[in-house]
């Protein structure tokens, strides 16, 4: 096992989440009901779920596609939808 990688997709990961809607969801739900580590269970499955589909199609795309490509369509795609994002806001505004 590569630490480094482990420690480092935990970090990335864990600054990604703070904040989001899967928190605030989770956030709601705990306020909601009781007991709370039902709550925390399915969350953490969640998480879990997603992220081994994740790893799994990444393995999955990365033996016909190259890492170099990859990881500029994922560049391009976080571009574009902040520039989505950020137009429709402005749109919003000034409609």
């Amino acid at each position: 096992m590569d630490f480094k990688i482990m420690i480092t997709t935990f970090g990335m990961v864990f600054l990604a989440e703070l904040g989001d809607k899967t928190q605030l969801a989770t956030f709601c739900l705990s306020a909601d009901c009781d007991p709370k580590i039902s709550v925390f269970l399915g969350a953490a499955g969640a998480l879990v779920l997603s992220s081994l589909i994740a790893v799994f199609f990444g393995d999955a795309v990365s033996r016909f596609v190259p890492p170099l490509y990859i990881k500029i369509g994922a560049g391009l795609f976080f571009l574009l939808a902040g520039t989505w994002i950020l137009y429709s806001a402005v749109r919003a505004v000034f409609s």
